[in-house]
C-alpha cells in the first residue's frame, strides 16, 4: 500500500476535516502504537495493520484484534491470528519441575523409558548458571544430561508442542526418540511440533542434553498445546497511515463506512504526571453517506501481562469509577522477580478500558454498538498497572504516578478520560510544531525521522521518585543487555530530553550521582550502569568505561546548566564531578585501552574522538565553574582543555582529515563529539576541524550512511546525525540524512527502529527498540 494520506484525518474531538495534519513520507520499519514504558509497548510490523499481531518490541505478539461490524458483515482491521499456548508440562519459568541429571557420560542408552537412572542425581529444573532466568540447579560448564519421567492419563488434544530453553545448545529426546536439536546454537522458549506418535498414554520420559562451552547456560524443556483458528472477519482495506511524534493514524475502507484509527500516547516531556500516566488512547471514528448499522469490538490477549503466553493468568471484567474494563494479570504475580533484556512484565495488571454505559466488557474483548448511523466517535483506553517499577537497591519504587502509593489505576483513567479532548489537541500542535521545526532545520525527511523516533525514545523508560525524593528517568538498554541507567545510553538519547524536558535530563542524571555519593561506587570515574532492569543494585556490565562515562556526565551536567539555567544543580554534585575532571585531566587526552560508548566494535587505545570528549568535556567543566563563580578552576580547566585541543590537532591530523587513533596513520572515524564544542558555546577547536571532517566524510559515505569508523561498514545512525550536526549549513546536513532516510524507508528488517545499521546495504545489524534514537534531535539544539 502506498504510504499516502487520503484527504484529511477525521478530527475525533471535533468531528470536522482538518487539513493541517503533517504527512509522515517515510514508511518506517516499525509504526509506534502502544508506547507506555520498556516492558508495555506494541508496534506493528507490517504494512496493513491487519496483516499481524501487534508486537512486544522483543518481537513477541501482543495481540490486539479489531473488527468494524457493518450491517452485520465483520472488517478486521487490526491484528491477525496469534496462537495460544496450553502447558501440558510447565518448565521453569512457570513452575518448578524435578529431574534426574549427571554432569558424567553415562554408560548405555540414557534417553530410553526403561533407563536405570537411580544413581543420578534429582534435581529442580532448570539447570543453568546463577545469572540465568528459570535457573534452579546449578550448571555451569561442560554437558548436564537431564531426565524427565511424566504420565499422562489421556493423550492432549491439539497440536503438542515442546518448549525448549538451551544455552550454548541443546537436544532433547521423548521416549528414546530425537525429537529436537538446536543445531549448536543457543534457543530460548523455542517450539517444536512432536511427531505424530511420540507421546504416549501413560508413562513418558523426556530426557535432554545442555551443551555450555563458557558463560551463562540454561537446559529447560516443557510441553505445551498450540491453537490458534483463522482471524475473524474479512479484512479492511487500508488506505492511509501516518506516525507523527504522538500519534499514529491510520485510515480503512469497511465496505460503505470509512473508520479513521489513531494511537495516541501524549508524551508531553515537561510534565512528569503525563509521562508516567500508563494509558495510552485508542480513538476511533467512522462516517458513511448513508446511515449504516455499526458496531466496534476490540480483542486483547492475555499475552500483554505475560512473559510467555504458556503462563497461568486470571481474567476479570470489572465496573468501576465510570469504566468497564479487561483486567488481565499472571496467576504467580511475582513482583520484580526477574531482571533481563529479552523479557516482558509478568507482574500487574493490563487492562483494555471503555466507558460504563457505553462499552461492554466480556472476556478479552471490550465492545460498542454505534447504532445506525452516518458519523460516530469513540475511545478505548490502553492502560498498565505495574504495582511497582523498580527495585533501587533493596526499595521497591512505584510509578511516579503513583510514588505514594494512594491512587488506584482507576483514578489514572479517570484522568486520562477528562483530559482527552484537551490532551487530543495539544498533541497535534506537537506534532505540527515538531515537524516544522524539524523540516526548517533539516528538511522534510529530516522531520519524518523525529516523527518515527520520539515515542520510541521515551517508552524505553520507566519515571520514580527515588528515595531521596529525585526524579530518576531510568532507560532500560534494549536489545543490546539489558542495564538499567546505562550512562552511554543516556548521552546520545539525551538531546530529545534537552530540547523538549530538560528536568527529565536531571532524572537520567539523578541515580548515577546517587550510585557514587552513597558510597556504593567508588571507582574515579562514574559507573556505566545501575544494574540489570528493573533491578538497580549495582553496575552488572562487566567492563568499566571510564573516560567516557566521565566525558558523559560533565558534558550532560554542563547541558542542563545551560538549558535548564540552572548552574545549581552542578554545584550540588561539585565534589563528585571535580574528582571525575580530575580523572580526566591525568587520563582523558590520550585514553588508555578500554571501551568507549560503540563498545561492539571492540577496545582502542589513543582514540581520537574519545580524546576529543574528554577535552570537550574539561572545557565545559571549566564553563560551568565560571557561571558558579569558581574562577580559579574555571580558569584552570579552560586553558588546560584549549592546550589539549592544540595538541590533539597536532596528533590527530592525518592529511584531509583526522585518525581513528593517534598511532593509526591512514585511519578515520566519526567525530561526533564534537557537536558540544559548538551547542556549549565552548569554542575549544577550530572550525575548519568539521569543515575538514564533512569534507572528507563526503568521500567515504555509502548509500546507506556514513561507516563509523574506517573499519566496518556499519554504523550507529544516532552518530551520523551527531556528526552532520557540525555541518552551519542545511544542504551538508541534509546530505547525511538523506542516506539514514533511505535506509529507514527501504530497510526489509520490520523492527522499531535500528540504531547500528549497516551502510552498504539496506541490512539491520543489531539494536533495536533503543532510547538513543532521542539522539537524532541533536540538530533541534
Amino acid at each position: 500500500m502506498k504510504n499516502q494520506w487520503v484527504g484529511a484525518l477525521f478530527l475525533l474531538t471535533a468531528c470536522t476535516l482538518s487539513p493541517t495534519i503533517p504527512q509522515n513520507g517515510l514508511r518506517p520499519s516499525a509504526y509506534p502504537l502502544v508506547t507506555i514504558d520498556p516492558y508495555t509497548n506494541a508496534w506493528a510490523v507490517t504494512e496493513n495493520l491487519y496483516d499481524a499481531a501487534p508486537q512486544h518490541w522483543t518481537g513477541k505478539d501482543m495481540p490486539l484484534t479489531g473488527i468494524l461490524t457493518v450491517d452485520g458483515v465483520d472488517y478486521r482491521f487490526m491484528g491477525a491470528s496469534s496462537p495460544t499456548l496450553k502447558t501440558v508440562l510447565p518448565n521453569a519459568q512457570e513452575a518448578g519441575w524435578s529431574g534426574r541429571y549427571t554432569f558424567e557420560i553415562p554408560e548405555g542408552d540414557w534417553t530410553q523409558p526403561g533407563y536405570d537412572d537411580s544413581l543420578w542425581p534429582e534435581g529442580e529444573g532448570g539447570f543453568g548458571t546463577p545469572q540465568v532466568s528459570g535457573n534452579r540447579t546449578e550448571w555451569r560448564s561442560g554437558t548436564v544430561r537431564v531426565r524427565r519421567p511424566f504420565s499422562l492419563a489421556s493423550l492432549p488434544e491439539g497440536e503438542v508442542c515442546l518448549l525448549v530453553t538451551g544455552n550454548d545448545s541443546a537436544k532433547v529426546w521423548l521416549n528414546g526418540r530425537e525429537i529436537y536439536d538446536t543445531g549448536g546454537k543457543s534457543r530460548e522458549n523455542d517450539l517444536a511440533a512432536l511427531p505424530a506418535g511420540a507421546l504416549r498414554k501413560g508413562e513418558n520420559v523426556l530426557a535432554a542434553a545442555g551443551v555450555n562451552n563458557q558463560g551463562r547456560a540454561i537446559l529447560d524443556f516443557g510441553l505445551v498445546v498450540r491453537s490458534g483458528g483463522a482471524a475473524a472477519g474479512q479484512t479492511a482495506q487500508q488506505t492511509a497511515v501516518n506516525v507523527q511524534a504522538m500519534n499514529t493514524d491510520y485510515r480503512f475502507t469497511c465496505g460503505p463506512v470509512e473508520l479513521d484509527l489513531t494511537f495516541t500516547a501524549p508524551l508531553f516531556l515537561d510534565r512528569p504526571e503525563l509521562v508516567s500516566r500508563p494509558v495510552n488512547y485508542l480513538s476511533y471514528a467512522v462516517r458513511s453517506k448513508e446511515p449504516h448499522a455499526v458496531g466496534i469490538r476490540f480483542e486483547a490477549a492475555p499475552n500483554w501481562a505475560l512473559d510467555q503466553p504458556f503462563q497461568a493468568y486470571t481474567l476479570e471484567n470489572e465496573r468501576q469509577g465510570g469504566f468497564v474494563t479487561v483486567k488481565v494479570g499472571s496467576q504467580a504475580q511475582q513482583v520484580l522477580a526477574r531482571k533481563g533484556d529479552d523479557l516482558r512484565i509478568d507482574w500487574g495488571y493490563f487492562y483494555l478500558a471503555g466507558e460504563e454505559g457505553l462499552d461492554k466488557a466480556s472476556g478479552m474483548t471490550l465492545s460498542r454498538d454505534l447504532g445506525t448511523v452516518d458519523k460516530a466517535e469513540g475511545v478505548a483506553y490502553v492502560a498498565y498497572d505495574d504495582l511497582y517499577s523498580v527495585r533501587y537497591f533493596g526499595e521497591d519504587l512505584r510509578p511516579y504516578w503513583n510514588r505514594n502509593g494512594d491512587r488506584s489505576i482507576y483514578d489514572a483513567l479517570g484522568e486520562a478520560r477528562d483530559a482527552y479532548p484537551s490532551l487530543l489537541r495539544e498533541s497535534r500542535r506537537f506534532d505540527r510544531n515538531l515537524y516544522r521545526e524539524a523540516t526548517e532545520k533539516g528538511g522534510p525527511h529530516y522531520a519524518d525521522l523525529l516523527a518515527v523516533a520520539y515515542r520510541q525514545a521515551v517508552t524505553a523508560h520507566k519515571l520514580v521518585q527515588g528515595p531521596s525524593g529525585d526524579l530518576f528517568w531510568l532507560s532500560k538498554e534494549n536489545n543490546s543487555n539489558g542495564s538499567i541507567g546505562t550512562v552511554d545510553v543516556t548521552y546520545p538519547s539525551a538531546p530529545l530530553f534537552l530540547k523538549y524536558g530538560p528536568e527529565l535530563v536531571k532524572g537520567l542524571l539523578n541515580p548515577i550521582f546517587d550510585y557514587a555519593e552513597s558510597g556504593r561506587w567508588t571507582k574515579p570515574f562514574p559507573a556505566h550502569d545501575l544494574g540489570t532492569y528493573p533491578i538497580a543494585e549495582g553496575q552488572t556490565y562487566p567492563y568499566d568505561m571510564p573516560v567516557e562515562e566521565a566525558g558523559n556526565m560533565l558534558l550532560l551536567t554542563a547541558a542542563v546548566a545551560l538549558y535548564n539555567d540552572d548552574p545549581d544543580y552542578a554545584e550540588r554534585h561539585w565534589e563528585t564531578l571535580s574528582a571525575w575532571a580530575e580523572y580526566l585531566s591525568e587520563s582523558g587526552f590520550d585514553p588508555a585501552d578500554q571501551l568507549c560508548t560503540d563498545d561492539f566494535a571492540g577496545r582502542l587505545a589513543h582514540n581520537v574522538n574519545l580524546s576529543a570528549k574528554s577535552i570537550l568535556a574539561l572545557a565545559a567543566y571549566g564553563k560551568t565553574a565560571d557561571r558558579l563563580g569558581k574562577r580559579e578552576e574555571a580558569v584552570k580547566y579552560g586553558v588546560m582543555a584549549r592546550e589539549m585541543a592544540v595538541s590533539w590537532l597536532q596528533q590527530a591530523a592525518d592529511g584531509d582529515h583526522y585518525r581513528l587513533t593517534f598511532d593509526r596513520p591512514g585511519t578515520w572515524s566519526q567525530k561526533y563529539n564534537l557537536v558540544w564544542d559548538r551547542i556549549l558555546g565552548l569554542h575549544v577547536f577550530p572550525a575548519e576541524v568539521a569543515e575538514k571532517e564533512l569534507a572528507y566524510y563526503q568521500t567515504v559515505q555509502n548509500p546507506y550512511g556514513l561507516p563509523l569508523d574506517s573499519r566496518q561498514a556499519y554504523t550507529k545512525i544516532d552518530w551520523i546525525l551527531w556528526t552532520a550536526s557540525l555541518s552551519e549549513d542545511n544542504e551538508t546536513f541534509m546530505s547525511f540524512v538523506e542516506p539514514v532516510w533511505r535506509f529507514e524507508n527501504e530497510t526489509p528488517d520490520r523492527v522499531p527502529m535500528g540504531d547500528w545499521v549497516w551502510t552498504d546495504r539496506p541490512a539491520w545489524q543489531a539494536m533495536k527498540a533503543r532510547s538513543v534514537v532521542g539522539g537524532l534531535f541533536i540538530r533541534l539544539l
